[in-house]
């Protein structure tokens, strides 16, 4: 299966190149992919934000908030919706930070960076 979530990335890079909407769409697509492996998602989705940042944000929000995702790819996740749609990155920091099966740091972490997008949260 990875050699398949590898390909997909590598013919949305080439469409990105001729048609970059359906390129963000292809990104977006593998980023949203329970079936893709974390670092596969997170790669889609950075690559979504390059080509098109508004796309990018969906993307990012399921990465997100996919509890089964590692810490790391979450919080890099939240922090790269953050960069892109400021406003929709608070659910996602709260997501992490609200989640018990996450470790101490990534959800201080998350809280933190809950704090300077929403400080009334």
């Amino acid at each position: 299966m990875y050699q398949a979530d590898e390909d997909r990335i590598e013919t949305a890079e080439q469409l990105a190149e001729r048609n970059p909407r359906a390129a963000a769409e292809a990104f977006s697509a593998i980023a949203c992919d329970q079936a893709v492996g974390d670092e596969v998602r997170l790669s889609a989705a950075q690559q979504c934000a390059e080509v098109d940042p508004g796309a990018a944000a969906a993307a990012c929000l399921a990465i997100a908030r996919d509890g089964p995702v590692g810490d790391e790819v979450r919080l890099s996740a939240a922090e790269l919706l953050a960069e892109v749609d400021p406003g929709a990155a608070a659910p996602a920091c709260l997501a992490i930070a609200s989640d018990g099966a996450v470790g101490d740091e990534v959800r201080r972490s998350a809280a933190e960076r809950l704090v300077v997008l929403d400080p009334s949260a």
